[in-house]
């Protein structure tokens, strides 16, 4: 997987206002108003800021939280996952392998096979959906 680094004027220039703090900033969107909070239609996501496959609306569920929940990402490789102490808790930050972009947290409270819920947020992504 190639690396994309761009300038912090070239996000800003690609991504509109929300898409670059959330993904460059590292800020999070309201919980329950994202666009692929409750989708229910199949495909795969990408990421908005570099187009890279990142998860399955097949691995995709309820989680109650506010945010599109999944299981797993498509492969392992596609997101990485960064100790985060900020905000007084302790989480585990998920970023685009590709190009860095904050996505979200992932969470030991996931169903099986994974036990994992990835909380990310629906502006960090674009769906692709399945022909």
């Amino acid at each position: 997987m190639n690396k994309i680094t761009k300038s912090e004027q070239a996000w800003r220039e690609q991504l509109d206002e929300e898409q670059y703090q959330v993904c460059r900033v590292k800020a999070t969107e309201r919980p329950f108003t994202g666009a692929y909070y409750a989708n229910s239609t199949p495909g795969v996501y990408h990421c908005v800021a570099c187009d890279a496959e990142l998860f399955d609306t097949q691995t995709q569920f309820d989680a109650g939280c506010g945010w599109p929940s999944y299981s797993a990402p498509v492969s392992e490789d596609v997101v990485t996952e960064i100790d985060d102490s900020t905000h007084g808790m302790h989480r585990t930050e998920v970023v685009c392998t590709c190009c860095d972009s904050h996505l979200g947290h992932v969470f030991p409270d996931g169903p099986q096979p994974t036990g994992l819920r990835y909380c990310i947020n629906s502006v960090a992504l674009r769906l692709e959906p399945r022909a």
